[in-house]
């Protein structure tokens, strides 16, 4: 089998240019996409181009990773209904940093035979004058078949329009593909759907510049199957970066994916066989409610992004919703796990006065309604404290019972939780 044929049957093909499938069974190519360096971190939507680049790598071909530091100057209009706003070169730099890492998660740069490249475009884009820029690359394209482009139509359409600096970004991609080619032979140019336009631009200069046999090949966009935008929550983009998305959120994230998305993430975003994914389907199919095809995507992916030992701290994270115990989780992991159940905050003065009676701080939560039906709880081994059952009605709390004299979990029942929260 060979890369085109392991994207198609993985469902990676939405466009193509004519020769790219009989070039990929018969050569060695090098192959490149470009990353927006506008944020500090990539995100999930970035991981389908990232695993494309490593598919690549694996079967032989060179990837190149193209940060956009000065393509991220301009911005990309494809996708977008206003303009972006400019960030500054320092800006697009810090950013860059943060890229550089979590690619480097998916792609081998160590290899002897086909090593992977990140290159930064600012060092050739920055470089150019604009009227030799004006001279040698705008005068092959004309405004009529800019116009056409999609991405182009949509933003002249609009009420916000299109300024002349986003209008130019075709060129500025299709430059890109150009210096690639003469500096390192890149005939690949790879992307999303809505990049079709950009990526034809760069395969038709090449022609005309360099009379030479240029490819590209585009794989969906992401959606699901609700026709939400793919890493979209309601908490906003899923993070590649463990700052800004937790492994526990990452996980859970891909933990609640829909049934009908399940097969087709898992094609898209792990290494999983065509044989491993069938069994998967199958027992999606067969038995939905124990989430197996969920389960294993969750874990693939997240052991892909931040590693095992952030897969296994996920997965014990995500246990503590089942009552498992707390060892070895943090403060702030439990923060994290319990972002969502009712809190209620205690000054670190009342329990330096003396110990709280737990019936009291129960009634103080309102997780009981009183103190005798408090202790009706602990009586009938209603309550635990930090997943631990107690039965003692003379329980009382001090400031050591809180995860790192900051947290403590309350739990009435199987699934009532409350966090309290020691400040001061």
């Amino acid at each position: 089998m060979n890369l085109f044929e392991e994207l198609s049957w993985r469902g990676l093909v939405h466009d193509q240019t004519a020769e790219v499938a009989e070039t990929l069974s018969k050569e060695k190519l090098t192959a490149y996409i470009g990353f927006d360096p506008t944020a500090a971190s990539l995100h999930v939507g970035s991981l389908l181009p990232m695993m494309a680049l490593a598919r690549l790598q694996r079967f032989g071909h060179s990837p190149i990773a193209i940060a956009g530091g000065g393509t991220g100057m301009i911005g990309d209009p494809s996708g977008k209904t206003k303009e972006r706003q400019l960030l500054s070169p320092e800006q697009i730099e810090l950013n860059l940093i943060g890229i550089k890492e979590q690619l480097s998660r998916v792609l081998d740069f160590e290899t002897t035979t086909n090593p992977a490249r990140i290159i930064n475009n600012a060092d050739w884009l920055t470089k150019i004058s604009l009227i030799d820029f004006m001279r040698d690359i705008g005068k092959h394209f004309t405004v009529n078949s800019m116009l056409a482009k999609e991405s182009i139509k949509r933003r002249l359409e609009s009420d916000e329009g299109i300024s002349f600096t986003e209008f130019t970004y075709p060129l500025l991609q299709a430059y890109d593909f150009l210096v690639l080619y003469d500096k390192h032979k890149c005939t690949l140019q790879l992307g999303g759907s809505d990049q079709w336009g950009n990526i034809l631009a760069g395969v038709d200069l090449v022609r005309r510049l360099r009379s030479a046999k240029a490819h590209g090949l585009t794989m969906p966009l992401v959606t699901t199957s609700a026709g939400v935008k793919f890493g979209k929550t309601e908490a906003g983009a899923v993070w590649l970066d463990a700052k800004l998305t937790s492994p526990y959120r990452f996980y859970q994230f891909w933990l609640n994916t829909d049934d009908r998305d399940a097969v087709r993430y898992l094609n898209y975003f792990t290494w999983l066989t065509r044989e491993q994914l069938a069994e998967l389907a199958e027992a999606l199919q067969t038995q939905p409610e124990k989430r197996e095809a969920q389960r294993r995507l969750a874990s693939e992916v997240t052991r892909l992004v931040h590693g095992e030992v952030a897969l296994q701290g996920a997965l014990q994270a995500s246990e503590v919703l089942f009552g498992k115990e707390l060892t070895g989780l943090s403060a702030n992991d439990l923060l994290d796990i319990f972002n969502e159940v009712p809190s209620t905050e205690l000054a670190n003065a009342q329990l330096a006065e003396r110990p709280l009676p737990l019936s009291e701080l129960l009634v103080t939560t309102g997780v009981a309604p009183s103190k005798n039906e408090a202790k009706k709880l602990l009586q009938g081994n209603g309550i635990c404290v930090n997943n631990v059952r107690v039965s003692e009605v003379q329980r009382a709390i001090t400031a050591e019972d809180f995860i790192d004299r900051q947290v403590l979990v309350l739990r009435k029942g199987a699934k009532n939780y409350h966090v309290v929260k020691l400040i001061g």
